[in-house]
């Protein structure tokens, strides 16, 4: 289930670092659960849309729109039941809508855009770890879909599914390197399409839960 919140304009000033705040609100709308802060979350939400930077802080005149989806769909009737009970979130905004979308036809191979850049890490031999860019074809393609694999276990998805690959698009138009400030800490990440190929089934998967890592704290999410 992919839900769309559609959030009123914001009567403060919008920090550019509030991307902790916004997976709080999300945990607060679904309550109790064991999900935050779970790299292999089997639920992905991208950033507020529609915009606009105004000196040092975003502004929404007319609201914003926010894409959360899930894997199971009780999940997204949770999110609905919270929203319902307190439609708060910050800066004076509060969700207004929740709509469900419809879910897009799959093929055997699927490029989706990316609504929140894809964090992908490997660990070095001391112990540390260094991030993956886009530009990095194997190791890039190597960790998303040993993460997507992962996932898709981790659901309950077996046989041909797992034998699907996720990489970074091939000649994707303009693909940038972002670093994400999620509290103290800074991401490096990538702003590039994905591409899935394998079963309809886990392209779907896909579109649902998200690329790479953290895809429960604002990572990785695909429209």
């Amino acid at each position: 289930m992919k839900i769309q919140l559609k959030l009123s304009p914001n009567i403060q000033p919008v920090p550019f670092n509030h991307l902790h705040q916004l997976v709080g609100g999300l945990h607060k709308w679904l309550g109790p659960n064991e999900d935050h802060g779970n790299g292999l979350s089997l639920y992905s939400f991208g950033w507020l849309q529609g915009g606009e930077r105004i000196g040092k802080s975003l502004h929404f005149p007319h609201g914003a729109t926010l894409d959360v989806s899930f894997f199971e769909e009780k999940k997204g009737w949770e999110l609905a039941k919270g929203i319902v009970k307190d439609a708060t979130w910050n800066y004076g905004m509060r969700v207004l809508e929740a709509n469900e979308m419809p879910i897009p036809q799959m093929g055997m191979r699927n490029q989706f855009s990316v609504s929140s850049p894809v964090m992908l890490r490997e660990k070095r031999a001391d112990g540390s770890r260094r991030y993956i860019l886009w530009d990095e074809t194997e190791p890039a393609e190597d960790a998303l879909t040993r993460i997507f694999r992962k996932k898709m276990k981790s659901a309950g998805l077996r046989g041909e599914h797992l034998d699907s690959i996720m990489r970074f698009a091939p000649g994707a138009a303009k693909p940038k390197t972002k670093l994400v400030h999620y509290k103290q800490i800074k991401h490096k990440s990538s702003l590039c399409p994905i591409e899935v190929e394998g079963t309809p089934e886990a392209a779907l998967f896909a579109w649902l839960t998200g690329a790479g890592e953290s895809t429960g704290s604002g990572f990785g999410a695909l429209v």
